[in-house]
């Protein structure tokens, strides 16, 4: 009788983690996440060099953190409205390394992001490292948080 039930039990088990395999999104779907991810952030580089509200708005959600490695943090009105001023002007952006990890409706998005720029008028150049939360929302992917810190020398 013991035995009978120790069998159930491992049949049991195995199904369970059967059914939980099928469950598991398949490797495609999980290509095609950060597929989307990947363009949306491209779309957000190409944003922040020439911006625009409705573009930006699109990118980003109501709820966004963005940190500077200066250690300010923006809310979305404030991101998109020093954008739009130009008190935060991006000449050139060029993202390397980029890693995406999709983790459910989450994705996190790393890289290092190289740039120009013409903050109020005042050329400079800048090299940071990025981690960026992304959330899809509906069918889009937007920048709910984003943190920079400066590149170790």
């Amino acid at each position: 009788m013991f035995k009978k039930i120790v069998l159930a039990a491992a049949a049991a088990v195995a199904i369970a983690a059967l059914s939980g395999c099928a469950s598991n999104p398949p490797a495609a779907s999980s290509a095609a996440s950060e597929q989307s991810v990947a363009a949306a952030a491209e779309r957000l580089r190409v944003a922040m060099i020439d911006p625009t509200q409705a573009a930006l708005a699109q990118l980003v959600a109501d709820d966004l953190s963005y940190g500077h490695s200066g250690g300010r943090v923006d809310t979305k009105d404030s991101f998109i409205g020093d954008l739009l001023a130009g008190k935060s002007d991006f000449v050139t952006i060029a993202i390397t390394e980029q890693t995406i990890k999709v983790v459910g409706n989450t994705a996190i998005v790393r890289h290092t992001l190289t740039a120009d720029t013409n903050d109020s008028g005042k050329p400079g150049k800048v090299q940071i490292k990025i981690l960026g939360v992304w959330q899809q929302q509906g069918s889009s992917w937007k920048l709910l948080a984003r943190q920079a810190v400066r590149v170790a020398t």
